[in-house]
């Protein structure tokens, strides 16, 4: 019986598994869906798709540097029991370093792109079916560049950074974006500059900044033009707290910004960073732990 491409593609949703598992699956069984099926389950890879529908909120993020190319990528799994294991370490360290080589359009790409004689996708299929959890390839971030791009990892994976520069690239260059990288890290800004801003960010701060007065009896009597002093004042002083150039420079001891610690190493100026935070945004399990055991025990 002949298949096509879209019966391998109805395989690979119903069982989780790579496209190459499911046209070789196709293949054995001449076109026969549900034999597929069989056959994949016998090989120990669909039982990854019984594990599709579990939170994945923990994890790592992993960074690759190599020459003028960096990469940041946020693997999850269901327990940090399994972040910490060796193998799903490694399989993270192949996924950014592939991303790093081909530089895929986005994660459905990369899940097709080959790493020895798998593709990822099969080898995550793979992953899920061994060590028994269900695990997703989230997201990442590739930054090639003619300058110099650098990596932080805080907390051995919960929160990753990358940080280019149109700068020399030696290691003074290095040391200072490590410095920034970490700040990033600590600081979580959201913006390079007041000037990267959106408007209608400005916009919505202002409008609370606005209800925030007049809500206040102290100043709801105030005239307009000293209200819209107070405002501006109120939103310099906020961008300043997410705009990473504009913060206070942490290892600093006289009070000077990210931008004068830059100035101060050379000519280097910052262009991007990339923060990625383990789980972020994503629902977390919530374990009942005595359900559980009482659940072993019946």
């Amino acid at each position: 019986m002949a298949f096509t491409a879209k019966d391998v593609k109805e395989l690979r949703e119903i069982t989780g598994c790579g496209m190459m598992d499911c046209k070789k699956a196709l293949t054995e069984t001449d076109g026969d869906k549900d034999k597929a099926v069989e056959f994949l389950r016998e090989k120990g890879l669909a039982t990854a798709a019984k594990k599709a529908g579990r939170i994945a909120a923990e994890g790592i993020v992993k960074a690759y540097v190599d020459g003028n190319v960096g990469v940041l990528v946020e693997v999850n799994a269901e327990t940090d029991f399994v972040a910490k294991n060796a193998e799903f370490q490694e399989f993270v360290s192949d996924v950014a370093k592939t991303i790093a080589e081909t530089n895929p359009a986005d994660v459905e790409a990369l899940k097709e792109t080959k790493c020895g004689d798998s593709t990822i996708g099969e080898l995550l299929t793979a992953k899920i079916a061994k060590i028994g959890e269900n695990m997703n390839i989230r997201r990442f971030a590739r930054i090639e560049t003619t300058g110099a791009v650098v990596e932080y990892i805080h907390a051995a994976g919960k929160i990753g950074v990358l940080v280019e520069a149109d700068a020399e690239n030696n290691d003074a260059t290095k040391e200072c974006l490590k410095n920034v990288a970490m700040q990033v890290a600590a600081l979580n800004p959201k913006y390079l500059s007041s000037d990267d801003v959106p408007q209608d960010y400005k916009d919505h701060e202002k409008e609370i900044l606005i209800a925030q007065l007049k809500n206040d009896p102290k100043n709801a009597s105030k005239p307009d033009n000293i209200i819209e002093k107070m405002i501006t004042g109120r939103l310099a002083k906020e961008l300043k707290e997410v705009c990473l150039l504009e913060q206070e420079y942490v290892k600093a001891t006289n009070k000077e910004t990210v931008a004068k610690y830059i100035q101060s190493v050379g000519n280097i100026t910052l262009k991007q960073f990339v923060r990625f935070e383990t789980g972020e945004g994503l629902e977390k399990r919530e374990d009942d732990f005595a359900a559980e055991v009482a659940s072993m025990i019946k």
